[in-house]
C-alpha cells in the first residue's frame, strides 16, 4: 500500500511538473503570437503610412498644378498685340544696328543716316 502511495505522490510530482512546464510552453507561445501580431500590426502600419503619404505627394502635385495654372497671368490681347509690335520693330531695326552693335562702325555714322537722332 505504502508502494501505491508513493507511487501516488510520486505521479503527482510528476504531474504538477508537466502541468508547469504546458504553462511556461503555453506562455511563450502566447509571448511569440503577441510579438508576431505586433509586428504584423507594425508592418500594415508602416504600409498604410507609405500609402497616405504617396496620395498626400500626388494631392500636392496636383494643387501645385493648379496653383501655377492660377499665377500665370494670362495676357490681354492688348498686351500681346503690343509685344507683337515690339518684337516686329526690333527685327526690322536690328540690321541698322547691328555694324555699331558689334563695334564695326562709330556713333556719328548712325546718327547722321539712321534717323533715329
Amino acid at each position: 500500500m505504502t508502494s501505491l502511495f508513493t507511487q501516488e505522490v510520486h505521479l503527482s510530482k510528476r504531474h504538477e511538473e508537466i502541468v508547469s512546464q504546458r504553462l511556461m510552453l503555453l506562455q511563450k507561445m502566447k509571448n511569440k503570437f503577441g510579438d508576431q501580431s505586433t509586428e504584423r500590426a507594425s508592418l500594415q502600419a508602416t504600409e498604410t503610412a507609405c500609402r497616405r503619404n504617396l496620395q498626400l505627394l500626388q494631392d500636392i502635385d496636383v494643387a501645385e498644378k493648379a496653383f501655377q495654372t492660377k499665377l500665370t497671368p494670362h495676357p490681354q490681347p492688348e498686351m500681346l498685340s503690343l509685344e507683337t509690335r515690339y518684337w516686329a520693330s526690333v527685327e526690322e531695326h536690328v540690321p541698322k544696328w547691328e555694324q555699331f552693335l558689334l563695334g564695326k562702325a562709330l556713333m556719328y555714322q548712325f546718327q547722321e543716316g539712321s534717323g533715329w537722332f
